[in-house]
């Protein structure tokens, strides 16, 4: 949000917010990736600590975020290790309080530790189209609109295979970020036919709703 060492890192919920499956909220999707010269567990224990003060005062408009440890997407360390952090907000009006509150007050200190252990990242903004906001999706599916496939005929095509794989779709936004159009993120692999040219891969939770629970007893 502010250059790539900046907002780095997500928020948990701090209270218990009814999404209901009409809202279409906004995520910044943030991708990240550590210097070789920080271990894995340094740098998410740094994100933690991050995440932790940053619950203690949630911006305005915000609903809930997770990160996760990934690999495979090319547009993230060059398909290396990274982590994929989402900030679902209520509307755009919510990007800029967020934004501020992840860098002042009692935010700052533990937020520079954490990025200082970065090495870059880069960003993109997404809407939720189907499905229900998820809170720890376990597999991404990122794909392209096939040519010759309306907007519509690819939703319709979509729906069917949310529901049982607990998904939901995702449409950039204006262009913005270095993935791909759209995104199914599910608690499973979602059986979207006709098959889509896409990277699918595996979701490591590093931060959601559970561990944001656990931070705060």
């Amino acid at each position: 949000m502010r250059g790539a060492r900046a907002t780095l890192f997500s928020a948990p919920v701090t209270e218990s917010i009814d999404v209901t499956q009409t809202e279409k909220f906004l995520a910044y999707v943030f991708w990240h990736w550590r210097q070789p010269s920080a271990s894995a567990d340094a740098y998410e224990a740094a994100q933690l600590s991050f995440q932790r003060a940053l619950a203690e005062s949630p911006s305005a408009g915000f609903v809930r975020s997770f990160s996760h440890a990934i690999a495979g997407a090319p547009w993230a360390n060059n398909g290396g290790e990274a982590y994929e952090d989402w900030y679902l907000v209520r509307d755009s009006a919510a990007l800029d309080p967020l934004d501020e509150a992840a860098v002042t007050a009692g935010r700052r200190a533990p937020h520079d530790a954490a990025a200082s252990l970065a090495a870059s990242g880069t960003a993109g903004l997404y809407q939720l189209r189907l499905g229900t906001a998820p809170t720890s999706p376990r597999w991404a599916q990122w794909f392209v609109k096939p040519a010759g496939v309306t907007y519509a005929q690819l939703f319709a095509a979509v729906e069917p295979a949310l529901a049982p794989a607990g998904g939901s779709l995702w449409v950039r936004r204006m262009t913005l970020g270095p993935a791909t159009e759209f995104c199914v993120l599910a608690r499973e692999p979602a059986a979207l036919a006709p098959p889509f040219q896409m990277f699918a891969f595996p979701l490591r939770p590093v931060w959601n709703d559970e561990t944001a629970t656990l931070a705060r007893r």
